[in-house]
């Protein structure tokens, strides 16, 4: 294994902790209807977003040039 392979394993079990924690936080402040809950939810919801573009590149199926 050469180190672009490990980076990549590293980004992509490193993205599935964080998109699953995010998902979890998620689903807790769901019911919540403050102003500072609906920043956390975006806040959240824009960090499964990133987490889905690291397993795409980390897959390959994005980013190549």
């Amino acid at each position: 294994m050469n180190a672009t392979a490990i980076e990549r394993i590293i980004a992509l079990l490193g993205a599935f902790v964080v998109a699953g924690c995010a998902l979890t936080s998620l689903r807790a402040e769901w019911k919540k209807t403050g102003l500072d809950d609906h920043v956390t939810k975006i806040m959240l919801a824009l960090l499964t977003v990133g987490c889905i573009i690291v397993v795409l590149v980390a897959v390959g199926v994005a980013g190549r040039t």
